[in-house]
């Protein structure tokens, strides 16, 4: 489990203060420098280029022959947001939940289908901090489409890529199509996440053959904890996927919904798969724990036997280890009642000799009934 030995972390969200006016956005003291890359695309072409800043959005984006894609990595930027709020019109409720990064996945309509928001949980292993938990922000606008990210793994790359090629629809299918291509991306990553436990559970299992140790504990409890992230963000994914295709805006084209039809029954099938593996993780468990019984009886089934062996041979060593004298060593006098085999000639020998009968008895008793199998 190379990159399951890491203990995943709890994450601790950044909260606002109780009572904190809604709307009030914080930049966390930790959060990334931001990189801005502007991807400009038509039918026949496609080009991206690095922003400093996104003050002149409106100029940026004023050829509507063409569909743009403003790529934000990092959030330490608080003049990108004021833009969003004084350019576009963005509401302060939006900014604070792009940079609040503990938001469920949902889709919010706002402004008369002037834009929507939405957000998704992209997960990914690092070696570092094990399973990692980040938000994707979207606002999907009639000209463009903004994507918020607070680190910079690329996750979209095969979008990119695609972009780049310009094969498919991915071109011509507006930027609601780009939209859903992100969020189909971020959802087939599941599978990969899933397919590894997965084999990471078959692993496990035949380690309980072979050679169970104290580590098969840990290791599936750790999976099973990392099952439960992703089912606490595939769950509300998918509601989301249900309300776009819900969804009246017209932002949203029918060739999207199509799509994101798909990538809906994507969703299932990983809720699904999410309940597999963590049957087959609490199986795992309880056959571990079975192995450790069925290896505690057998250990106290061994013990039972050298104990039934020795306590006869005990009884008899602590009677004459008594030494209750047959006669008064001072007056002579003969005491009845004690032993006279402490005295007898061969005694030790003789006390040997049944000592070993029972045993060889017992050994026979307890062969026939199977307690050596």
């Amino acid at each position: 489990m190379a990159k399951n030995k890491k203990r995943n972390k709890h994450i601790h969200y950044k909260v606002p203060e109780p009572g904190t006016s809604p709307g009030l956005y914080t930049i966390d003291e930790n959060a990334l420098k931001p990189i801005i890359t502007f991807h400009t695309y038509d039918d026949k072409s496609y080009k991206n280029e690095e922003l400093k800043n996104i003050d002149n959005i409106e100029k940026l984006t004023e050829n509507s022959n063409f569909f743009y894609w403003f790529d934000i990595k990092g959030l330490a930027d608080p003049s990108i947001f004021e833009t969003l709020y004084e350019k576009l019109n963005v509401s302060r409720l939006v900014l604070e939940d792009i940079t609040s990064s503990y938001q469920r996945p949902k889709l919010d309509e706002y402004d008369n289908d002037k834009y929507v928001f939405s957000v998704s949980r992209h997960l990914y292993l690092s070696e570092e901090n094990g399973l990692c938990n980040e938000q994707i922000s979207f606002i999907l606008t009639p000209k463009f489409l903004i994507t918020f990210q607070e680190n910079y793994e690329d996750c979209f790359n095969p979008v990119r890529k695609r972009l780049e090629v310009g094969k498919g629809n991915i071109r011509i299918g507006g930027s609601s199509y780009l939209m859903y291509a992100m969020m189909d991306a971020i959802v087939d990553n599941y599978f990969t996440l899933l397919n590894f436990w997965g084999e990471e559970l078959d692993a496990i299992e035949d380690r309980l053959f072979d050679n169970p140790d104290k580590r098969i504990m840990y290791d599936t409890q750790a999976i099973k904890r990392s099952l439960i992230t992703i089912r606490k963000v595939a769950w509300p994914e998918r509601d989301k996927l249900n309300d776009i295709l819900r969804s009246d805006s017209p932002l949203i084209s029918d060739l999207t919904k199509t799509y994101i039809k798909d990538a809906y029954d994507h969703c299932i099938q990983i809720i699904d798969f999410i309940e597999s593996l963590k049957e087959i993780a609490s199986a795992n468990i309880d056959m571990n724990l079975s192995i450790i019984s069925n290896r505690m009886n057998e250990i106290m089934k061994v013990l039972t036997i050298i104990s039934s062996i020795f306590i006869p041979l005990t009884f008899i060593a602590g009677i004459y280890g008594m030494n209750f004298s047959r006669e008064d060593p001072t007056t002579g006098k003969i005491l009845t009642d004690n032993m006279p085999e402490l005295y007898a000639e061969h005694g030790y020998l003789y006390t040997w000799l049944v000592m070993l009968v029972i045993a060889i008895i017992q050994v026979i008793y307890f062969w026939r009934r199977g307690w050596f199998k």
